[in-house]
């Protein structure tokens, strides 16, 4: 859709702003909002009680309830009283990390207080609320605030900055049409990006689900099975054997200490952090070998299985070079397996960790453990070419999870691009075209 602009412009006065509409204000926030922000002081989180909202809280005009923190009712009417809890018809703005989400504060949210890391911001008469949101979240006002803490190594923006944006006004009536427009519009953008999402889920799931009958089941549809006498393994190929790891590899268990480490050089430092990928990319942190010896610590050569062993289970990747992991970690050394079929095999017995591990604070899986873990041994070459597949598969569902994502940042951008030009009067969109 084609968009015309306004019947006339002037100056705005502002150098990266340009021209706004006739009729329309360009001033600092802080003549029409009252901004302060949430608490300074972190107070001790409960199992259950009154909800405390961070950044990672405040989505795409939403607020997360479900996965916040909870403090106590003392500690919650402690921060009220103080002004961290918002009112609704109030403004949350991310400010520190992460810059440029937002959300108004509506009457059926439940009562809860911020942290210092959001902007509070109380719009007075002559801003709707509506209005506000769509102009802080715009990418002209975003860059605004990136520009003014350049050169900063926090990204955190002040009370202070935030009152000193610069916002446009247009007049009271026309900032209506401008959020109904921008409500309508957003709405059939973020159906699309949900839809997106979704296929993206079940693209995911598809692949897992071709791998893990591959890993198990093997490629021959009409193979005679049998009982492999582990539940969450199933019927395997008749031909198959049943072991545990320990006879098809070495398992490595670091020491609980933790060595002096750097961020420029040496042997990469492996942690849960590093764990995103299949094969471990990259590392935030690397030891040299004097820190080893002092640690006790050991080199994992590459084709090495590394697997979680605290908390998050079934997380495992493939070392692509020399490595030394942490002790949230531990390493499967791959004898008489292929590390990539032995890879899968650990994504896929989760409920196998889960059920063995002891819990204090977190669930942790010793080295008998993953020493006994149930691993089905197809022939050699069967492996071999099992492990082919799974590569071609995964590559295959990959490309299309990654076309599926550049659809959503498109979609993200464009959205993105409407708001600006709405909330700045680059287009009129008071009434149809």
């Amino acid at each position: 859709m084609r968009y015309r602009g306004y019947p006339a412009y002037k100056e705005s006065g502002v150098e990266w702003l340009g021209e706004v509409p006739e009729g329309w204000k360009t001033s600092l926030l802080k003549r029409y909002c009252k901004v302060t922000d949430g608490s300074h002081y972190s107070p001790k989180t409960v199992s259950e009680g009154r909800p405390y909202i961070s950044v990672k809280d405040v989505g795409w005009k939403g607020i997360n309830f479900n996965g916040c923190k909870q403090i106590s009712e003392e500690d919650f009417e402690k921060l009220k009283q103080n002004g961290c809890s918002p009112k609704a018809g109030d403004v949350l703005l991310t400010k520190d990390g992460t810059i440029g989400r937002g959300v108004i504060v509506r009457e059926e949210y439940p009562e809860f207080v911020a942290l210092s890391s959001l902007g509070l911001i109380t719009p007075f008469f002559k801003i709707t609320s509506e209005y506000l949101l769509y102009y802080l979240l715009s990418g002209f006002n975003v860059q605004q605030m990136l520009r003014t803490i350049h050169g900063s190594a926090l990204t955190r923006l002040t009370v202070e900055k935030i009152n000193d944006l610069t916002i446009c006004i247009p007049p009271y009536n026309q900032q209506t049409a401008i959020t109904n427009f921008l409500d309508r519009e957003t709405k059939k953008i973020d159906t699309l990006i949900t839809k997106q999402q979704k296929l993206i889920k079940l693209l995911q799931e598809k692949r897992q689900a071709v791998i893990s009958h591959a890993v198990t089941k093997g490629l021959n549809p009409n193979v005679k099975t049998k009982d492999s006498g582990v539940e969450w393994l199933g019927e395997m190929p008749e031909h198959w054997d049943v072991t545990r790891a320990k006879f098809v590899s070495n398992i490595f268990v670091p020491q609980r200490n933790k060595p002096a480490l750097n961020d420029e050089s040496g042997i990469p430092w492996v942690t849960m952090e590093d764990m995103h990928n299949n094969h471990i990319q990259s590392t935030r942190y690397f030891i040299d070998a004097q820190a080893i010896r002092k640690a006790g610590s050991k080199i994992l050569k590459a084709g090495s299985v590394i697997a979680s062993c605290v908390g998050n289970l079934g997380i495992a990747s493939i070392v692509q070079e020399e490595v030394v992991i942490n002790q949230q970690l531990q390493a499967f050394i791959p004898k008489k397996i292929n590390a990539e079929y032995l890879r899968e095999l650990i994504v896929i017995s989760k409920s196998y960790f889960e059920k063995i591990g002891t819990a204090a604070t977190v669930t942790y899986v010793n080295q008998e453990g993953f020493e006994n873990l149930p691993v089905l041994i197809p022939p050699k070459n069967e492996q071999s070419k099992i492990e082919k597949f799974i590569i071609s598969e995964r590559c295959s569902y990959d490309k299309l999870i990654k076309k599926g994502l550049t659809a959503i940042s498109l979609l993200q951008e464009r959205r993105t691009a409407l708001i600006s030009a709405a909330v700045t009067g680059k287009i009129d969109v008071r009434t149809p075209n």
